[in-house]
């Protein structure tokens, strides 16, 4: 099963409590983190890190869990499975303005009228994140990143209002799940894409300091 983890980073915008964290990081993130010029850059890096470990030892992962870490605005995310045959992918992204240039560039041609379909553009803006988050998760399950054209996938919605690949590439044939969130306050989307065969249906969103 996949786990997913949330977590707000504004306490490690305290110098005092990012050292704190930044001394329990592996030497290769504190790295990481010092070539970072902006503040709240560092506090992802190792707020991100700090995550992971916390869940690792909370669920009694192996070193050989499949994780993968996202992050955006205050908000660091963690998604991993317990199984290491699998494929896992997670996206966080804070909430912003309709980009529908941005759509039409890297959404499918059906993706994008589902977004022009709403009337109110806050609503679209909506979609415009619903998917942005799924193609993210997709491109990182795959471990492709950007390398793979996001117009090669796409996605719908069942009646249980769960998200699906409607289409996929060739060369990932594989059965993917797909879920999606919405973090407490409302002000960012998650979602969460596997090989495995099971999505934990809540997300945990958990401190770090």
């Amino acid at each position: 099963m996949v786990s997913v983890w949330a977590a707000d980073i504004t306490p490690l915008l305290i110098e005092e409590t990012y050292q704190a964290y930044y001394d329990k990081v592996p030497e290769w993130r504190k790295d990481k983190a010092d070539k970072l010029k902006n503040v709240d850059d560092k506090a992802r890096s190792v707020g991100a890190w700090i995550l992971w470990e916390k869940m690792k030892k909370a669920l009694r992962l192996p070193e050989s869990a499949v994780f993968n870490l996202s992050h955006s605005g205050k908000y660091v995310l963690c998604a991993c499975s317990d199984r290491e045959d699998v494929q896992t992918g997670c996206d966080v992204e804070m909430k912003g303005k309709l980009r529908m240039p941005v759509a039409e560039r890297y959404f499918c041609r059906e993706e994008c009228e589902i977004i022009r379909n709403e009337k109110d553009e806050k609503e679209q803006a909506e979609w415009f994140y619903r998917f942005w988050v799924l193609k993210e998760s997709f491109m990182k399950a795959t471990r492709r990143g950007m390398g793979l054209d996001m117009r090669t996938y796409e996605f719908a919605w069942g009646q249980d209002g769960v998200p699906y690949l409607k289409k996929q590439p060739e060369e990932y044939p594989e059965k993917y799940l797909c879920r999606e969130y919405e973090l407490e306050q409302g002000d960012a989307r998650v979602a969460v894409i596997t090989t495995d065969n099971e999505i934990e249906g809540r997300l945990h969103e958990v401190r770090l300091a």
